[in-house]
């Protein structure tokens, strides 16, 4: 949002110097360069007429901060803004001083167009492709804009309900041929910073379009170009949230990395390629988590039947001879290997803690309790995991196996055929319970034979 805010702000510049060339490219290298290109058309009056607005409009806002029952000064705040504007410019005839007005407007609304609608022309196929790409911008745009702002105030919005509304206003817009339209990032920004709560300022702005229209048109014609920039600009800028910046990157730095990478690749290049940067990182960074899953080893809590992360519960203590290890994602062939790899790690590593103390590590349980599902792969990992473990004489256990992974092992034979009914439990006490069990029957046959 803040990057697009950046782009609309630079593109008023046009209107605050008074210029009557400038780029249409967005990134700030071409706006810039564009400035200083046309500088013979800057007209200080333009811009100190567009200081004095800005001012007042950030004063206004700040008196709603301090004063709420004077809410309403902010929220006509714009319109002052265009009638002190077109007033002021009327008195001291600005257009022939440097300051470019709006010109003139012609009273009424479009005709009724569709029976000029036609399907047998030459240029039906041109004309179908340039509507299915519009519609496909448009309706991104606006249910973007619409998300955006619904989470500045906490709400929600229903996309299918937004497609809807932007179908049907569109096709009756048609019937008078006006433009496309959409939830427009600069006018939305405008209404939100103006107070508007609910859809009835839509339809009071639009009353009011309609009246002016109808009757007031002309009386708009001295209407400064300097002052609705200066509403927009002011709009934009309540959308740069720096504090939200600063707390990214005190929650997330991977986060603000892609934050940035889209801020700077809007300002700097397109929004194409700043919104396709981060996307990018973002999608890198989910397969980074989904290629590379977490697997941490348990401990007990001293008194309680809970496992925690050794790293994260220093307290927590590891069970003799048994291994505890977490899996907390879904196992798929994209991280089955890696995850074989830092199991049988994990084991390596706890066989040489126990050698240190004189024993050997005899069981490995697997708390399945975060995987939610597991392919044809992951299934044969584990698998795999069984032979390498059974090759040392360790045995392995399953606790807690959510019901579709549970039913996926079982149709594969791996709980049946590999590791057996009796190794699957519903919690790790219970899992390490039966294999003390086990390994006492174990030592206990051992005894005999001897004997």
């Amino acid at each position: 949002m803040g990057g697009t805010a950046m782009i609309i702000i630079m593109q008023q510049l046009k209107g605050l110097l008074g210029m009557k060339h400038f780029t249409s490219k967005t990134d700030l290298i071409s706006v810039v360069g564009s400035i200083f290109k046309y500088r013979h058309e800057w007209r200080w009056q333009s811009a100190i007429l567009g200081v004095c607005f800005i001012l007042f409009l950030f004063s206004s806002k700040h008196l709603k901060k301090k004063m709420p029952h004077l809410f309403w000064v902010s929220a006509i705040a714009p319109f002052m803004v265009v009638v002190i504007g077109g007033v002021f410019d009327f008195l001291v005839h600005g257009d022939e001083h440097g300051i470019p007005i709006v010109g003139d407007l012609k009273k009424g609304i479009n005709p009724i167009s569709i029976s000029q609608l036609r399907f047998n022309g030459k240029h039906v196929g041109v004309v179908v492709k340039a509507g299915l790409l519009s519609g496909i911008l448009a309706l991104a745009e606006g249910i973007a804009v619409g998300r955006s702002l619904a989470m500045i105030k906490n709400e929600q919005i229903d996309g299918n309900k937004e497609m809807i509304a932007f179908g049907m206003m569109n096709i009756v817009g048609s019937f008078t041929s006006c433009y496309l339209t959409t939830g427009p990032f600069s006018k939305s920004a405008v209404n939100f910073d103006a107070g508007g709560k609910t859809p009835m300022s839509n339809v009071v702005m639009s009353v009011c379009i309609l009246l002016v229209l109808l009757f007031l048109a002309p009386l708009f014609k001295y209407t400064p170009l300097v002052a609705l920039s200066s509403i927009i600009v002011v709009a934009m800028i309540g959308l740069i949230k720096v504090k939200e910046f600063i707390r990214l990157y005190r929650v997330d730095k991977f986060d603000f990395c892609i934050c940035m990478v889209a801020f700077v690749g809007v300002v700097f290049f397109t929004m194409v390629i700043g919104l396709s940067a981060s996307v990018g990182l973002s999608v890198l960074r989910a397969l980074l988590y989904v290629a590379r899953p977490a697997t941490v080893k348990l401990g007990n809590i001293t008194g309680t039947e809970v496992f925690r992360d050794v790293k994260q519960y220093p307290h927590a203590k590891s069970v003799p001879n048994i291994l505890v290890l977490q899996l907390g994602s879904p196992i798929y062939f994209v991280n089955a290997g890696y995850l074989r790899e830092r199991i049988l790690r994990w084991v390596e590593d706890e066989e040489h803690i126990c050698k240190g103390h004189g024993q050997d590590l005899q069981c490995l349980v697997l708390d399945l309790g975060g995987v939610t599902s597991i392919d044809n792969t992951g299934i044969g990992m584990l698998g795999e995991v069984h032979k390498g473990l059974d090759r040392k004489g360790i045995m392995i256990a399953l606790a807690n196996p959510r019901l579709q992974v549970t039913e996926k092992l079982v149709v594969s034979g791996y709980i049946k055929d590999t590791i057996g009914e009796e190794s699957v439990f519903l919690t790790i006490t219970d899992a390490i319970a039966s294999c003390r069990y086990g390994l006492r029957r174990f030592r206990g046959k051992e005894g005999c034979s001897e004997v």
